[in-house]
């Protein structure tokens, strides 16, 4: 069971105050600059960072390791975490302090804690891909030959992932809703393995899980994410480790978009290590590398609308049982200016 966060007196206080005053300013970079040298001396001496089974090119290319050392700081990747959801609850359990996730799990976990101050705040969004990374597939010799027919049909996938708002939103283009179809409920690669065991009419699915399956197993993918997936996920941070070092955050997201920018300009040196640390096929790695996206974009108000439309969809569909406001987990102007760093645009 997720334990929620219960802030302290004193720690409510500091966020009311951010929410309805330090938000409604801009800040010159001179007292941005102020805030990060009078948090320099820290309680913190390790930053937990959370990555997934789909891999982390961050923590592949040890990108943060040198930057931190020579802060004091040691660095613990925490995981594998088979999802997004599995990722935000070690984050809530205080297990984490920075991780990466879809668009969804932070919504649904915003949800399940009505009254409370969202522990998951939204440090920056990522590049949109062209949803060619993501798919609802069946066998090739299903008689399962499109969306429509997967009505009353069992689906697997990570419920509480990007993956449930592709099916969702493909269910809905054809007049059909979730209640519509049968959940089988399991983590990505138990959805995999569910669905390669005929345990399942059909799978919904992402890369390298996806790109291996392509070339293992014949299927056909009836809607892959184009169009539907626009937001590409987050980097997300607990609370009050990013309100305590914010230069921290800082130095990790400098270095993170550093290594995705390099990684979009050479996907076949990142598909090398894919290759070395998931055991994938060369063919399958440049594929999963070549279809991912890397670089980061501050959080803009447009991009808070854009995941408000998401959570508000998942409300309408009541697949979510309450209204959400995405404002909850946003920074002030202040903190945002204070972890942004000046090469993430």
């Amino acid at each position: 069971m997720i334990k929620p966060f219960q802030p302290q007196r004193r720690t409510v206080l500091k966020h009311i105050v951010q929410y309805s005053v330090l938000g409604l300013f801009t800040l010159s970079s001179s007292l941005v600059g102020s805030l990060v040298q009078s948090t320099q001396a820290q309680t913190a001496k390790v930053i937990n960072l959370a990555y997934q089974a789909s891999g982390d090119i961050v923590k592949s290319k040890k990108a943060v390791e040198p930057r931190f050392k020579a802060l004091g700081i040691t660095v613990n990747w925490v995981g594998p975490f088979a999802a997004g959801p599995q990722l935000i609850k070690a984050l809530n359990e205080g297990k984490v302090d920075i991780g990466n996730v879809g668009e969804t799990p932070p919504i649904f976990d915003q949800a399940a804690r009505p009254g409370l101050i969202p522990e998951v705040v939204y440090l920056t969004g990522r590049t949109p891909s062209d949803g060619t990374n993501q798919g609802i597939v069946v066998k090739a010799n299903s008689s399962i030959q499109k969306v429509a027919d997967l009505k009353g049909k069992k689906i697997a996938f990570q419920v509480g992932s990007n993956a449930q708002y592709l099916l969702a939103k493909a269910l809905q283009e054809v007049g059909l809703k979730i209640s519509d179809i049968q959940i089988v409920a399991l983590t990505p690669p138990e959805a995999r393995d569910a669905f390669i065991q005929d345990k399942a009419d059909a799978w919904v699915g992402g890369d390298p899980l996806l790109a291996a399956v392509e070339k293992t197993t014949p299927i056909r993918n009836l809607r892959n994410a184009k169009g539907i997936n626009t937001l590409n996920g987050f980097y997300i941070g607990r609370r009050a480790f990013v309100t305590q070092n914010p230069q921290l955050v800082r130095v990790f997201l400098e270095e993170a978009e550093k290594v995705g920018e390099q990684a979009e300009k050479n996907p076949s040196d990142y598909a090398k290590l894919l290759v070395d640390e998931q055991k994938l096929d060369p063919s399958v790695a440049l594929k999963v590398a070549s279809r991912r996206t890397y670089k980061l974009r501050k959080i803009t108000p447009a991009i808070i609308a854009e995941q408000q439309r998401v959570a508000d969809f998942y409300f309408a569909e009541k697949i979510i049982s309450r209204k959400i406001d995405i404002k909850e987990g946003i920074l002030s102007d202040l903190l945002y200016k204070a972890i942004i760093p000046d090469n993430i645009k």
